[in-house]
């Protein structure tokens, strides 16, 4: 018989997880449908995203081939019936607090960056480049972990040196670009691009990295149609810019720069962004998501 979700300590909430605890070597990731933008998160979920999440990230750990926090299968004897599909059984490691970011095109904070200072977290880049630009070859981008209703900071290579270690901070260099150029290759093949990333590790009791949190979903990710690809212009991509226009669109009736909280989401909205992300599930894996756990 299942364990209950109340059987388990609950320890920390995130925009998206919540965390509970298994015993002291193992967690409980659950992965809920709730959706952030411009530091809220909304009072409308958008169904099926935390099972959606989950799915793509069992199917990216099990690609991949690094060493990974997963201690469990996605049927897991320890999750509760509640929340199957959407949870993970993980392994409790010490993280490293550095958001490990790689970028293959210029986009987003990144092009901010680049057009201010010619550079993106110290990288020199070419003169020229602008919106949705691929870049030479791809560079790591880190940035700071902010705390919940804050922005991540991009820094430096430097920066993170200081804070971890050279040797630590050119593995996670390493770890980084490597993990980003075989997603972008896979996703490549399924003719979508992998414009950016964010990677999150642990460490063995040894100081060896540990692949953890969710991995190349569209919440950490950008993903844009291959087919469609134009340098100069602003991508389609597969994740929750769907929701982003719509609140920052005429129909919302939202002032994205006061201090009210965004309105509810009209049906439509929360359709359109569950099939962006199922799309991007389905293409990538090659898997049907009608196969996926469910809650019993």
């Amino acid at each position: 018989m299942r364990p209950t979700l109340d059987s388990y300590r609950h320890i920390a909430s995130g925009k998206v997880r919540e965390i509970y605890e298994v015993d002291d070597d193992t967690l409980l990731l659950v992965a809920t449908d709730r959706i952030s933008a411009y530091d809220f998160i909304l009072d409308t979920p958008i169904d099926d995203k935390g099972r959606i999440l989950t799915a793509m990230s069992f199917f990216w750990f099990d690609v991949l081939g690094v060493p990974n926090h997963l201690a469990g299968s996605p049927t897991d004897e320890r999750i509760p019936a509640t929340v199957l599909g959407r949870s993970m059984i993980v392994r409790r490691l010490p993280m490293v607090e550095v958001e490990c970011v790689a970028r293959g095109y210029l986009t987003g904070s990144g092009l901010i960056d680049y057009r201010d200072t010619g550079t993106v977290c110290g990288v020199e880049l070419p003169a020229g480049l602008g919106e949705a630009s691929r870049l030479p070859e791809p560079i790591f981008t880190p940035a700071t972990k902010a705390a919940q209703g804050d922005h991540d900071e991009n820094v430096s290579f430097g920066y993170v040196a200081e804070q971890v270690g050279e040797e630590l901070a050119t593995t996670l260099r390493t770890v980084t670009l490597d993990i980003y150029s075989r997603g972008a290759a896979l996703a490549a093949d399924r003719g979508i691009l992998l414009a950016d990333t964010k990677f999150e590790f642990g460490q063995n009791a040894d100081g060896t990295l540990v692949l953890a949190d969710e991995v190349l979903t569209p919440d950490s990710s950008r993903y844009w149609e291959a087919a469609g690809y134009t340098a100069g212009q602003v991508q389609p991509s597969f994740d929750k810019q769907i929701v982003r226009n719509w609140l920052t669109g005429p129909e919302s009736g939202w002032d994205r720069h006061g201090e009210a909280p965004p309105p509810p989401l009209p049906a439509d909205v929360v359709e359109r962004t569950r099939a962006r992300y199922l799309e991007a599930y389905e293409r990538i894996s090659g898997l049907s998501f009608a196969d996926w756990p469910t809650a019993e």
